[in-house]
């Protein structure tokens, strides 16, 4: 399940990717089969080897092209290890809401960009977090446990983007079929609903959506997306 569009984010092959917050690995994965020399970053160094155990696959099934570079990393969003002007593209997909002090990791983001280059940033949309959060406190539980930290309207995370350097450029929702399901999902109990009937079948939907695509479905997300769309995504440019 991709959220980024990586035609408004302008990603080439042979360009430098930063996925901050990578987890599981998805954007990493799609940038690496579109040519990109990939960085997974993750404060989590368990799902690093996961995702390194992933891009060997994936080079041993011819899935990157010849001259690709993938790699992992692990550290703090707070301090990125690497120099200046480093990346052509950074993604920072539903990671922002975990942090703390995310103006400290939006200017780290900034200073790793290279000048003219392009980041996609992804939040959780405002309206249908509201709703999680007023349906189950444990799904915004402490950051220390994973929780989220903080609900963004879009003019301020605009704000906190262009305070660092970066004009935000496009933007658009994502994922307007999910909304409903988290909202399933916190009103049983975030953490008790994993084996509610009703949860599994919801699931069930959504992973043929993603696998198979059915056009009913498919119509449902672009109407849903606009409307309620879980995700709020912003792509901006290093001036």
């Amino acid at each position: 399940m991709l959220t980024v569009d990586y035609d408004r984010l302008g990603l080439q092959a042979d360009e430098r990717l930063l996925d901050m917050g990578a987890g599981g690995g998805r954007h990493a994965f799609e940038c690496l089969r579109r040519g990109a020399h990939v960085t997974a970053f993750d404060l989590s160094a368990a799902e690093l080897k996961d995702v390194m155990a992933v891009m060997g696959a994936m080079m041993e099934a011819g899935e990157m092209a010849p001259g690709t570079h993938p790699g992992t990393c692990n550290g703090s969003a707070l301090d990125l290890p690497f120099p200046d002007g480093s990346f052509e593209r950074i993604i920072a997909s539903e990671v922002l809401e975990h942090i703390g002090d995310d103006h400290r990791a939006i200017s780290e983001l900034a200073r790793v960009l290279k000048p003219g280059g392009t980041i996609a940033v992804t939040v959780p949309r405002w309206f249908p977090e509201l709703v999680n959060w007023a349906l189950d406190d444990e799904y915004h539980a402490p950051a220390s446990v994973g929780g989220h930290v903080r609900i963004y309207r879009e003019s301020a995370l605009r704000g906190r983007l262009e305070a660092a350097g970066l004009k935000v450029v496009d933007r658009h929702h994502a994922h307007g079929l999910h909304s409903p399901y988290w909202w399933l999902k916190c009103a049983l109990g975030v953490n008790r609903s994993k084996d509610n009937p009703l949860v599994k079948a919801y699931h069930q939907l959504l992973v043929w959506e993603i696998t198979s695509r059915p056009l009913p479905l498919q119509v449902a997300e672009r109407v849903l997306q606009p409307v309620i769309g879980k995700s709020l995504i912003l792509y901006a440019v290093k001036q």
